[in-house]
């Protein structure tokens, strides 16, 4: 049997520097977040000059919470961007309407309805399971009960891990939950949207392979 490689995300990267330290740590995807609430918020010529020199196999992941479908358009019409990634209370018809691949967050709590999740949502290419926190879509740096992560029974798509995660817990979230990848922001940082390379790399060295 093939182990399963751990995909990993640093998501909420806003300098081109950062972006291409991660490329180097051998990251699978970089996330932009396209939500002007966020700290960690781009704009599109910020974006540009993020992905500018990165090399081929690296994904590059819009983030949305709630857009309006004119700005989603906006950034894949003047963005290269591979992925789109919703984290808001976006329908499977919203998600779906810009014929791109994309992938849906979600925020955990023990009782999810994945049957209608899974049919609402049934072409999403995976799960991103954050922590919930009221008011707050994403990015709280607080882990959740990882005994709520759904079994391959109740999902078809990847699982995403995502939620407080650092070097410090990474390897045991691995270990514990065999989810498909892991995403991580704040765990990485020095300061909102600014990233650590120490953080970066340290993360890195913990994941399983």
């Amino acid at each position: 049997m093939v182990n399963q490689r751990t995909r990993v995300k640093f998501c909420g990267i806003t300098r081109a520097e950062d972006a291409l330290f991660a490329a180097k740590l051998g990251v699978d995807a970089i996330g932009l977040v396209f939500y002007s609430p966020s700290p960690r918020a781009v704009t599109i010529d910020q974006a540009k000059k993020v992905m500018a020199g990165l090399p081929a196999f690296v994904t590059t992941t819009a983030l949305f919470v709630n857009p309006d479908a004119n700005d989603v358009e906006d950034v894949i019409t003047q963005l290269p961007v591979d992925l789109l990634q919703f984290h808001g209370e976006e329908s499977g018809d919203f998600c779906r309407q810009f014929n791109r691949p994309y992938i849906k967050a979600l925020a955990m709590h023990q009782q999810m309805d994945w049957d209608a999740l899974n049919s609402e949502y049934d072409d999403a290419r995976g799960w991103l399971l954050d922590t919930y926190k009221p008011g707050v879509p994403g990015g709280t740096g607080e882990t959740f009960n990882w005994d709520w992560l759904p079994d391959s029974k109740q999902v078809s798509q990847p699982i995403i891990l995502a939620g407080g995660l650092d070097a410090g817990n990474v390897k045991k979230a691995c270990q514990q939950t065999g989810v498909y990848g892991v995403d991580v922001s704040g765990g990485i940082e020095v300061s909102k949207g600014v990233k650590s390379a120490e953080k970066m790399q340290q993360f890195i060295k913990q994941i399983i392979v």
